[in-house]
């Protein structure tokens, strides 16, 4: 079996600090990570407008729930050196876009994959403005129905652009009963194409599942403390937990194994000492 593509989500878990950033991409780095991704988005675009003026306290102070978004958001001088640094690290990088210009924006970097957020799945004109671009696409599926999916999914095969669906449910975190992770062979069934998950539970169970039943990639929420301030820290997973998701899915991609049956050549001894009746010894001998 083909390892399980890891993509840390490193979304808004920086604060909007650089530093942290990056010490958060040396945590996917060093764990063994194929991807870490971000979110890009313009706020006076993304944030509803009776939601813009609404107060909020954080560790800056009192401001606007827009101020707040513009203090998170990162701007081209934070992701060149973002650019430059995962090269430096030996790790992709990519982002997720909330809005068409920051598709745009996003192009002028190399990445090795475009990604739709479980909030945009029904955002027809931004889907189009991605599937344009023909580049492999992770499309999540939470928060969402069938007819949705299908619509997406209509929309990159007419633009004949390869994408992968995410298993995903959007609650931060989501418990385990809500996980339904046997999901996943049923959408590849459906759909005809790749599944992975996107998962937003505490701890790394549902994941491992996942790769277990099929999931070709797996995209996880990482922060350097849970405790941290921001929406998505208590739905993301530590550098010790992010170490176990590494290694526990390489082990079940491995352990899985290709499904058809073997007689190994270390069986051989085994059978030629145990079956002492005639006819017993192996012809693999």
């Amino acid at each position: 079996m083909k390892k399980t593509y890891i993509i840390a989500e490193i979304g808004i878990n920086h604060n909007g600090d650089l530093d942290i950033a990056k010490c958060i991409i040396d945590i996917a780095s060093l764990s063994g990570c194929d991807a870490v991704k971000f979110q890009k988005r313009n706020p006076d675009v993304c944030v509803p407008e009776h939601q813009k003026n609404i107060m909020r306290e954080t560790p800056w102070g009192a401001m606007t729930y827009l101020e707040y978004k513009y203090k998170v958001e990162f701007g081209k001088e934070e992701y060149d050196e973002i650019d430059a640094y995962c090269k430096q690290k030996g790790i992709l990088w990519s982002a997720s876009a909330w809005d068409v210009n920051s598709q745009k924006f996003l192009r002028q970097y190399d990445l090795p994959f475009n990604k739709v957020a479980s909030a945009m799945l029904t955002h027809n004109e931004l889907l189009r403005e991605i599937a344009s671009e023909g580049k492999h696409t992770f499309i999540s599926t939470g928060m969402s129905t069938f007819e949705d999916i299908d619509n997406a999914v209509e929309i990159f095969r007419s633009a004949n652009c390869p994408f992968t669906l995410f298993h995903c449910v959007s609650t931060y975190p989501c418990k385990d009963d809500d996980c339904n992770i046997n999901l996943i062979p049923a959408l590849k069934s459906k759909y005809g194409c790749h599944v992975g998950y996107s998962g937003h539970e505490e701890g790394i169970l549902p994941s491992i599942l996942a790769v277990s039943v099929g999931a070709i990639a797996l995209e996880r929420h990482i922060t350097l403390d849970r405790s941290m301030y921001g929406s998505d820290q208590s739905a993301s997973i530590e550098k010790p937990e992010l170490e176990r998701l590494v290694k526990e899915s390489r082990k079940v991609t491995n352990t899985m194994g290709t499904g058809q049956k073997m007689f190994l050549q270390h069986e051989v001894p085994v059978a030629n000492k145990l079956r002492y009746f005639e006819g017993g010894k192996s012809a693999n001998a």
